[in-house]
């Protein structure tokens, strides 16, 4: 009976692939890549070329799935659960540290751990703009402050969801500022900067690239920017920091991301497609269009880049606190 077993579990192994083999016949169906925001955000903006880029290395469909809700933990939280096979990724932003951390906040479950994902590749990394209608009264930073302590709570601002990539960068300037305003929560950064082009809300941040189009039509005005160096899509607007704010800096970020058990060969495969799309003449057309630029990093600098940015967003929720 002892030898029968052991011939039955040499038997399996034998049936079982080899890493090489996982990787050859990697994908075998189409690969979908999550977006936890709704069309017209920074995720939206970096999954879609990459996305195309990827399909033509992979030989395989790769579609952009939109599951907006919870400033992006409802995507990570059902990418956290996906089958660990490739076939399921996540376009994510900075807000991925975030959400468990503020959940924490409030004494809730957090939907996933940031632990629970394997890095494949950064896309880009953009400092946050300070955006209002270009119909506001309000021409330089100074003047929105000073509009923001004469009104507390009644300027409102527009985010991709609490504790959003888009929330957080803006409750670290108003506690720098000493002023309060007005959250106006959104499922994304695309229905945020319509609500800014209608004017329902009348400031918002957000990555360059979302911006650009809306800035160079003459409907929106950029004041100040979260970046240690001004932006290179904007030049001429000053960064938070040459205006006195010290401790107000805050990028957007997207980076691609797989269940963290998905198997060593297959990451390897969709790291190698990662790295085709990141020199892609097409997606690097479409980032440029979008005044967005590529940062590319591959998986193991990715890790580094991603332990450092989270543990900072930690101490930036536990620094702001419980924000309704």
């Amino acid at each position: 009976m002892a030898l029968m077993n052991r011939r039955a579990v040499l038997a399996g192994a034998a049936a079982l692939p080899t890493g090489g083999a996982l990787a050859q016949d990697f994908p075998t169906r189409t690969v979908t890549m999550v977006v936890g925001f709704p069309p017209g955000g920074q995720a939206d903006l970096a999954a879609r070329p990459v996305a195309a880029a990827m399909e033509r290395n992979l030989r395989q469909p790769v579609v952009v799935q939109n599951r907006p809700g919870a400033a992006g933990g409802l995507g990570s939280a059902f990418v956290a659960r996906a089958p660990a096979d490739g076939h399921t990724l996540l376009m994510a932003l900075s807000s991925l540290a975030v959400i468990p951390e503020a959940e924490r906040l409030f004494g809730r479950p957090a939907p996933y751990e940031v632990s629970q994902f394997a890095p494949i590749g950064l896309v880009n990394a953009d400092p946050t703009m300070l955006a209002v209608p270009a119909s506001a009264p309000w021409r330089t930073l100074e003047e929105f402050v000073e509009a923001a302590k004469a009104r507390p709570g009644d300027i409102p601002y527009g985010s991709s969801g609490p504790y959003g990539t888009l929330h957080v960068a803006m409750e670290m300037f108003c506690a720098s500022a000493g002023i309060r305003l007005l959250h106006v929560p959104f499922q994304g950064a695309g229905p945020a900067i319509t609500a800014l082009l209608s004017g329902n809300i009348q400031a918002l941040a957000s990555a360059p690239g979302t911006l650009t189009q809306h800035v160079q039509g003459g409907r929106v005005r950029v004041l100040a920017c979260w970046g240690a160096q001004r932006a290179p899509a904007f030049p001429d607007v000053p960064t938070f920091m040459e205006r006195g704010f010290r401790d107000v800096e805050f990028y957007i970020w997207a980076g691609l991301l797989a269940p963290v058990a998905t198997p060593t060969p297959i990451q390897a495969r969709l790291r190698e497609a990662f790295r085709a799309a990141m020199q892609d003449p097409e997606a690097l057309r479409a980032f440029e269009a979008a005044g967005s630029p590529p940062r590319y990093m591959d998986a193991p600098d990715f890790a580094r880049f991603l332990a450092e940015d989270s543990a900072r967003l930690v101490r930036a929720v536990q620094r702001i606190g419980r924000v309704e």
